[in-house]
């Protein structure tokens, strides 16, 4: 039910190559060093830009003892933003959010908007600095393979940066909650995936299977945490704003979100996909593929049912290793979860950093290299992709499926990792490779 041996954890695996050659990776480094600082850090300690004026506003009106059971009256809320003058008011929301996610930013509350948002724009790169550091340690890549490898999920880190997105600080709870399990500290891990589950829900999935391994300590601290930031929550807002919470999610769970376009291809879902080919609208989609409403629900149910099926089942064969099946599962899990969501945006994809890196170094360790680099491209490709060559596509019938990059890139993934499962005559007794020859390609990781 734990990693292997005690002399992995006491050493350590032999650190592996992601990128062959010497220069390769120090030049790579070099150049997506200069795009953060150019396009993330800059602009973050420069100017305040969308997002964040609507957690600190929560914030301040919850540090002002103000009548938080309106946070989800939009035209209250964006009073509230001039009266602070944080932000575009117009442009300001709290729905969906769930009640937590007003508490996310109550030490920053008293500070001018542009100071909150500088550090919080620290603590996000102090996070990164972090999952960095950590990933190398949980693959048994060298530090600056595992910078490249986090660098390079682009927009992700970018976008977070700049609209002071805690997806970054988020992921690296998860990366120390997996690093924690490996190290055989439960209730740590358990610690670290529910401390952000409350308000972002990738890390829920991850409690219910290490449930259902019976790793019961990890488990308790997670839900114990979780429930302590609920129960928070409540006395610090209300019942009455959890409730009104409760009524709107159902809406959340199918893309329909407050003030958003519920067919916007900027959600990337499979929710606005079909509701785009499939659901007339005079206004907002005049020219669908076939004017069907029925078959946008039962398309979108029936992927989903059989995208969690055969996770399901793939999940159940490596369950016959109590060791090394928990890393390509925590990957399946972890790219399934995005996949499926009814909504993500570009820095949601902060948190493929664990399972994708799981994921590619299961599948290097398995003789897959290029699974594993297939894998790795489809990543990058999120991270990088000009979205505005397809954003032209939207709309149009049938070539709306084209503004749809990102969603197709994350299904690739999300196939690719179940291929490397089932290609290996027998995968879950994979074990770490030894040290490869510096030009070649190891990548071995720790499975647990």
């Amino acid at each position: 039910m734990w990693p292997e041996s005690d002399a992995l954890h006491r050493k350590g695996p032999p650190r592996g190559r992601l990128l062959p050659g010497r220069a390769t990776a120090p030049l790579l480094a070099i150049a997506l060093m200069i795009a953060l600082f150019a396009k993330g850090i800059v602009p973050a300690m420069s100017r305040l830009n969308t997002d964040f004026p609507n957690y600190l506003t929560a914030a301040r009106i919850v540090a002002d003892g103000g009548p938080t059971k309106r946070l989800y009256d939009t035209p209250w809320f964006q009073e509230q933003m001039r009266r602070y003058r944080i932000g575009v008011p117009s442009e300001g929301k709290f729905a969906p959010f769930p009640p937590p996610t007003a508490l996310l930013l109550i030490p920053l509350a008293r500070f001018q908007p542009l100071d909150a948002l500088r550090i919080m724009t620290l603590a996000s790169l102090a996070c990164l600095s972090g999952s960095i550091i950590l990933l190398s340690k949980v693959l048994s890549w060298r530090t600056i393979d595992a910078a490249i490898f986090v660098l390079l999920s682009g927009y992700a880190i970018l976008n977070g940066l700049r609209f002071g997105q805690p997806y970054i600080v988020a992921s690296f709870c998860c990366i120390l909650g997996y690093y924690a399990y490996l190290k055989r500290r439960p209730w740590l891990a358990g610690i670290s995936f529910g401390l952000f589950a409350p308000i972002k829900y990738f890390a829920l999935p991850l409690l219910v299977y290490f449930a259902a391994r019976r790793q019961y300590r990890l488990v308790v601290g997670g839900v114990v945490t979780i429930l302590a930031i609920v129960l928070a929550s409540i006395a610090l807002l209300g019942w009455p704003l959890h409730a009104k919470f409760l009524a709107i999610f159902g809406n959340h769970l199918i893309a329909r979100l407050d003030m958003q376009d519920p067919f916007t291809a900027g959600f990337q879902s499979f929710d606005t996909l079909f509701r785009r080919l499939f659901i007339f609208d005079a206004r907002d989609n005049p020219l669908p593929f076939l004017a069907m409403p029925g078959v946008a629900t039962l398309g979108v149910a029936f992927t989903k049912v059989c995208l969690v099926s055969v996770a399901v089942v793939t999940l159940v064969r490596l369950a016959r290793d109590a060791a090394a099946g928990v890393a390509p599962s925590v990957a399946i899990i972890g790219i399934l979860t995005l996949l499926i969501a009814p909504a993500t945006a570009t820095y949601h994809f902060a948190l493929l950093w664990l399972p994708v890196g799981l994921a590619v170094g299961f599948a290097l360790r398995s003789g897959a290299a290029a699974c594993a680099y297939f894998m790795l491209g489809a990543y990058a490709l999120i991270g990088v992709f000009p979205y505005r060559l397809t954003a032209a596509f939207e709309g149009r019938g049938g070539l709306s499926t084209l503004a749809y990059p990102r969603l197709w890139l994350l299904l690739a993934l999300f196939i690719a990792c179940i291929y490397c499962v089932w290609r290996a005559p027998n995968p879950v007794r994979v074990r770490p490779a030894a040290p490869s020859k510096p030009a070649g390609v190891a990548g071995s990781g720790a499975s647990p």
